[in-house]
């Protein structure tokens, strides 16, 4: 049954699992140990009295900000949008992609580690998944291509999702030597490539191949590190179940987080292709922060179920949104499709933040913690001789990262 949201999301058996949670996680990434000793470095130079999550939030602004610009100048992805804010949403990726990386460990290093933690780091990663790979998009002026556009947003969005899956199934996130931080830079590069040549550049047609252009690779880069991601995440959400009989965490089949997903994709596509104002190929940038957001909600709810063991239900309010698209399309086209969409993303992205604010709300108020502040004195806080931090806190405090 739907939440609307007059009554707690969280039940006190889901509530009591998830302050049992313990973060589990491995990782095998090519450029994490490069980037290991500049993200201590700055985690160094944050002061002790910064939450973890109010770095991950700051970050997350920083890169809807500079993607927002972007959008701004090529709502359609067609446009040629201006080589500086092309570098500003390079810029914006790398100050997430950084911030992202330290509030764990600042985490760690206040003794602030939660389960919450946990949560609102992947919601925020839920989030800016959309608007990394919409940059990206708009970047190479993928508007000219909305097929391939649609596929490379979706693709990205899935990836995200299917990594969750796989964590609910087995109960461990699980990177793979070219993953999210990989991914990170390489969006980063092609930025600064559009910021340094122009959008153009990925016209040119690649030498001795013709008519290939070398936004091409693109494409063929992401379908390449996608299929041995799938792979990877497949084999464990078939075989790696930790429930009884190679059942998900919360004793469900492997299968059901397909359903919720599969509402959001689905109409997406049918919505895009049945269009007769073309509503997807002339704003993309719209539509795909539309379905972003809905697919962003049901990644969080996914994630809620595996830290508190419960099934995940397959409808959810977010879905009123797609409703208004695909209502409109079956009357008809009573209303323009423009404004519908509108309607839909300002719902959508309302549900997804009404959703987020109580759970972590109800998390806080469980918990006995606060969202964006450490609540301790500064003479709770003693330097040991390595520099690091050690926070005189009671035996019963569990720390889960």
């Amino acid at each position: 049954m739907m939440q609307f949201y007059k009554e707690k999301i969280l039940s006190p058996g889901q509530l009591k699992r998830l302050s049992e949670h313990k973060y589990s996680c491995s990782s095998s990434s090519l450029l994490d140990s490069y980037l290991q000793p500049w993200w201590d470095w700055l985690v160094s130079k944050v002061p002790l009295w910064l939450a973890p999550n109010l770095i991950t939030i700051v970050g997350l602004i920083i890169n809807i900000a500079t993607t927002l610009i972007l959008v701004y100048y090529s709502p359609d992805a067609k446009a040629e949008p201006p080589r500086w804010t092309c570098f500003l949403c390079a810029l914006g990726l790398f100050i997430y992609q950084s911030l992202d990386s330290i509030d764990g460990k600042q985490a760690r290093r206040t003794g602030s580690s939660s389960p919450l933690g946990e949560l609102f780091d992947h919601g925020c990663d839920s989030v800016s998944t959309v608007f990394v790979a919409l940059s990206a998009c708009i970047a190479v002026q993928l508007g000219n291509y909305p097929s391939w556009m649609f596929f490379q947003c979706f693709c990205a969005m899935t990836l995200f999702y299917c990594a969750h899956w796989q964590s609910y199934v087995s109960g461990s996130l699980r990177f793979g030597k070219i993953d999210v931080t990989e991914a990170q830079f390489t969006i980063i590069s092609i930025h600064l490539t559009s910021a340094i040549f122009g959008p153009k550049i990925w016209m040119t047609e690649i030498p001795y191949l013709t008519g290939i252009q070398l936004k091409y690779l693109i494409g063929g880069v992401t379908t390449i590190c996608a299929l041995p991601s799938f792979y990877s995440m497949f084999s464990v959400i078939f075989t790696g179940g930790v429930g009884k009989n190679g059942s998900t965490v919360a004793g469900t089949s492997v299968l059901s987080p397909i359903i919720p997903f599969s509402l959001v994709v689905v109409p997406a596509y049918i919505i895009y292709r049945k269009s007769a104002q073309h509503v997807y190929e002339n704003h993309p940038a719209l539509y795909i922060l539309s379905f972003g957001m809905v697919a962003a909600k049901v990644t969080n709810r996914l994630v809620v179920a595996h830290m508190t063991k419960n099934e995940m239900e397959y409808l959810d309010t977010a879905l009123i949104g797609p409703c208004m698209l695909f209502l409109n399309q079956y009357f008809n086209f009573f209303f323009d499709e423009y404004y519908v969409l509108w309607l839909c993303f300002i719902w959508v992205t309302f549900d997804f933040l009404k959703y987020s604010s109580q759970v972590c709300l109800e998390i806080c108020n469980h918990l006995k913690i606060m969202l964006f502040r450490i609540p301790y004195s500064n003479e709770q806080l003693n330097l040991d001789k390595n520099g690091t931090t050690r926070l005189q806190r009671s035996k019963s405090t569990k720390k889960y990262h």
